[in-house]
């Protein structure tokens, strides 16, 4: 990593895994080389002062899916895709295994520059040296079983953060559909699979990621869980009315738990008007930074992504680009100390918290 970069840029969400998956069922020689497709990739991320983040296994639909995939259907005010169907059990846990493995190739072609962390001291360490940190997540649940056996097995192979949902359903409660403007109130909440789902998280000491679940889900997570409550990669639903958004008291929840907040670098989503336009300034981002930490303190901010499965500012472009947000964080008056938890400090301090 350049010795000239002054912050370590620990992110909270990306899916680099779907991208290397859908290359070549996972060609982690890729990870390897400056590429000029996608966000993130080794050079690219030692350029831009990436220490690590949460790897995503993201279970896309098959090839050819059964049925059709929704489309945005746009509206005078902005958009509404229909719901997403849920994906066939038995192909996501394959597809996931096979992502997770992608993850662990990666680290074995690094040579030592990358290392899947299991626990907060390993991930102290890697940020220490420089070292790429990875921790393996699963957004969304779907390979693992409703009676939850699998749950232990892909702890033991390195899962530390699972997403209950993406914006479909399945067995354990009802993803989010992407709406703007709307409220994230939109289906029921968790099922009693996924109430038991939250339940083993904490006794694992698995982080349990919010984001992409709907309100009633959030609000039954946050009765049942006895871990900080985080969401990944999200933004601030009165600067930006998306379904996918926090609302103010879902904010001010998430911070009274001691919880942390990963900024969704998604366009359309930090965006007033809801449009996926690249040619968004990096002032939005710092709005919903500045929001969340005047509402509910600078320990409860941070960064999540979402680099390779989302349209992000052309100022920012990659992960090389990251020292440009940087920099409109510190014009917008976020100090050395503010900008440390921001980076970095916030999410190792939640993972201490929550893996055990």
């Amino acid at each position: 990593m350049p010795q000239d970069l002054k912050y370590t840029i620990f992110d909270g969400h990306n899916d680099v895994l779907l991208r290397l998956y859908r290359l070549h069922d996972g060609d982690e020689q890729v990870f390897m080389r400056r590429n000029e497709e996608g966000h993130l990739d080794l050079p690219r991320a030692q350029e831009g002062g990436f220490g690590g983040g949460f790897f995503a296994v993201f279970v896309p639909y098959p090839r050819n899916p059964p049925v059709a995939l929704p489309k945005d259907i746009q509206t005078k005010t902005g958009y509404i895709t229909p719901p997403f169907p849920p994906v066939d059990f038995s192909f996501a846990q394959q597809t996931a295994i096979a992502m997770s493995s992608c993850l662990f190739r990666v680290e074995k072609a690094s040579k030592g520059q990358v290392h899947v962390v299991h626990t907060v001291g390993e991930l102290k360490q890697s940020l220490e040296q420089g070292v790429l940190a990875a921790i393996l997540h699963f957004e969304g649940a779907e390979p693992i079983d409703p009676s939850l056996e699998a749950l232990p097995l892909f702890y033991k192979a390195g899962l530390r953060s699972l997403g209950i949902v993406w914006s479909r359903p399945n067995a354990f409660a009802y993803g989010v559909d992407f709406r703007f403007p709307h409220s994230p109130d939109i289906g029921p909440g968790l099922t009693d699979a996924g109430k038991e789902l939250v339940r083993a998280c904490n006794q694992m000491g698995i982080m349990i990621d919010l984001a992409h679940l709907n309100e009633r889900g959030f609000w039954d997570v946050a009765a049942l869980t006895d871990a900080p409550l985080v969401s990944t990669h999200t933004a601030v639903h009165t600067l930006s009315p998306s379904s996918r958004n926090l609302t103010n008291k879902q904010i001010d929840a998430i911070g009274e738990s001691g919880g942390v907040i990963g900024l969704n670098f998604a366009v359309r989503d930090i965006r007033s008007d809801g449009r996926r336009n690249e040619d968004t300034p990096l002032e939005d981002m710092v709005r919903h930074i500045q929001y969340i930490s005047d509402r509910i303190g600078i320990d409860h901010v941070a960064l999540g992504s979402d680099f390779d499965g989302t349209s992000v500012s052309q100022n920012i472009g990659d992960a090389a680009g990251l020292p440009n947000l940087i920099e409109a964080l510190e014009n917008g008056g976020f100090d050395e100390a503010s900008l440390h938890k921001i980076t970095h400090e916030n999410w190792v301090r939640v993972l201490g918290e929550t893996w055990k």
